[in-house]
């Protein structure tokens, strides 16, 4: 018994293959204006937290995503937000 052929398909439009390839590579990423970067104070005694968990949760997620180092996704992530337009420090 043969096996049957496979399909081949030809590309016919180019330029929407084109574009299409190139969605691909985009990457989204939103910031939620409203989220607490720099958490209120704790009113306990030591040092304060200085960054919110939802803010080190997004670095963290970053750096595993991408396969960075820590210092290389907070230099990602300030990157972003500049890019961005939100005052976060």
């Amino acid at each position: 018994m043969s096996r049957p052929t496979p399909p081949s398909y030809k590309t016919r439009n180019w330029p929407a293959y084109n574009e299409a390839l190139k969605q691909r590579g985009s990457l989204t990423i939103w910031f939620d204006p409203d989220m607490v970067w720099v958490p209120p104070p704790t009113g306990k005694q030591g040092r304060q937290p200085q960054y919110s968990d939802a803010a080190i949760q997004t670095c963290l997620t970053m750096k595993v995503l991408f396969g960075m180092a820590l210092r290389q996704t907070t230099g990602f992530v300030e990157s972003l937000l500049r890019l961005v337009g939100l005052d976060w420090t």
